[in-house]
């Protein structure tokens, strides 16, 4: 069984005179476009490709601008959603639409990326560190230094 999972096998058949390389690679580019263009994609995709499945849509609104992190999470859950920005309102409003049965996931995927939002909140800037400690720094540059010479010349044992 494990061989048959780690070795998939294809098999294409064309007709020509000579088999040439570029006949070779034009099969297979001919078999990777179709098979690309079969399989279903999940993640991002346009409102009228998600409202074509006929599994009826729902939205969530959001006013976050950091919406791309939203995607990459809801990419790890496989969910189909589309974002249109609502350029009416001030300031702006995002709306995700996404199936109607995907709702338990977008719930699940939202619910990450509310944490990793927080989570990256709380986080100081390095920016903020490096102030900190330049002030640290002028502090300890004003206070006075004391000199002392060390008259020692001659030959320590």
């Amino acid at each position: 069984m494990q061989e048959e999972v780690t070795q998939k096998t294809i098999a294409i058949t064309f007709k020509s005179a000579r088999l040439t390389t570029d006949v070779l690679m034009r099969a297979l580019k001919a078999y990777l476009e179709h098979k690309r263009h079969r399989e279903p994609s999940h993640g991002k995709i346009s409102v009228k490709k998600l409202l074509a499945q006929n599994q009826g849509a729902k939205s969530i609104e959001i006013t976050d601008e950091n919406i791309k992190s939203f995607s990459r999470i809801a990419g790890k859950y496989n969910v189909d959603f589309s974002v249109k920005r609502d350029r009416t309102a001030d300031p702006p409003k995002y709306l995700v639409f996404f199936k109607a049965k995907d709702s338990d996931l977008i719930v699940q995927a939202f619910k990450e990326f509310v944490r990793a939002n927080e989570k990256k909140k709380q986080r100081v800037s390095i920016r903020a560190k490096m102030k900190q400690m330049r002030q640290g720094m002028e502090k300890d540059q004003n206070r006075e230094r004391t000199r002392e010479k060390q008259m020692d010349r001659g030959q320590s044992l």
